[in-house]
């Protein structure tokens, strides 16, 4: 049984990568609506999800609406124990819902000095000291979870948690801002921008043309600090496919990458694709299998 799950934008709607992030990285199924945010568009949106006012929220499979992260995280983990988005130890689950707690109610001027947006990166912002010290507590609550049980692996409690899905936006932040902070959490913070399930959203916000004016800042640019995309670009037809990677539909818009050209069904799965093509493993599965299929018939 298939989920809703209403979202913004996905370059500025932190509290929309969090929902999301709890369904693509343990594969329960969903269906994503967007809304654009500040405008008709997400009312218009909201209006299919009664009683819900602000995103993200999702609509169980049996009509339940449910709005606010944590208490998505909670039905989700409550209706899909195998899904582990809580940690399996108690002594961790309850440090896990600690910091997702805070982090759902705190930070207030890390979150208004430093707005997520995914589409940029700067050399400096000059973080307040307000800031600074919201960064400090960060650093203090992720090391103290990864020092007791962060062992197994590369997030919060070593294997991916809410936790990590809640924090996901920090990482957005610090990567966006250029903030400081030191040599443990940037590893983190690295980790969730290598991640495929974080680089799928960030490339998808990429191909969703609108830019919210208020989350531009005046400072100077450089590249995003995440795994640089292959490279590819825009194209004309005919395609080596006709059917997208991504829907299985006809294919009317086109990239092209190391001189091959492939389809897809929409611009957004064409645009999605070019901002990022290592992230989408439909993709390079087509990729790599036309290419071993074009290297034996040699």
């Amino acid at each position: 049984m298939t989920y809703r799950l209403a979202i913004g934008d996905r370059s500025y709607s932190s509290w929309s990568l969090r929902a999301w992030l709890l369904f693509d990285r343990t594969g329960i199924p969903v269906a994503v609506e967007t809304g654009i945010l500040y405008s008709d568009d997400l009312r218009r949106l909201l209006s299919r999800f009664p009683p819900a006012r602000l995103v993200p929220a999702i609509e169980t499979p049996d009509g339940e609406v449910v709005g606010e992260t944590l208490a998505i995280a909670e039905t989700l983990a409550e209706r899909h124990p195998e899904a582990g988005i809580w940690p399996a130890d108690p002594a961790a689950r309850a440090m896990a819902r600690y910091m997702c707690a805070e982090m759902h109610a705190g930070f207030q001027d890390l979150r208004s000095e430093c707005p997520m947006n995914l589409r940029k990166s700067y050399v400096e912002s000059a973080p307040s000291g307000a800031v600074k010290a919201d960064l400090a507590r960060i650093e203090a609550i992720w090391a103290r979870a990864r020092a007791r049980f962060g062992a197994g692996g590369p997030w919060l409690f070593g294997s991916w948690s809410a936790a990590d899905a809640f924090f996901a936006p920090v990482a957005g932040r610090i990567a966006t801002y250029n903030l400081p902070v030191g040599q443990d959490a940037r590893a983190y913070v690295d980790h969730h921008l290598a991640d495929p399930s974080f680089r799928r959203w960030r490339a998808m916000g990429l191909a969703e043309p609108l830019e919210q004016p208020f989350y531009r800042r005046p400072h100077a640019e450089r590249p995003w600090p995440g795994p640089a995309p292959r490279r590819a670009s825009i194209a004309e037809g005919p395609a080596e496919n006709l059917a997208c990677p991504h829907s299985g539909g006809p294919v009317s818009h086109f990239l092209r990458m190391d001189g091959r050209t492939w389809g897809f069904c929409t611009a957004f799965c064409r645009d999605m694709t070019l901002a990022d093509p290592e992230a989408w493993p439909a993709f390079m599965d087509m990729v790599r299998l036309r290419a071993a299929s074009a290297a034996a018939g040699r």
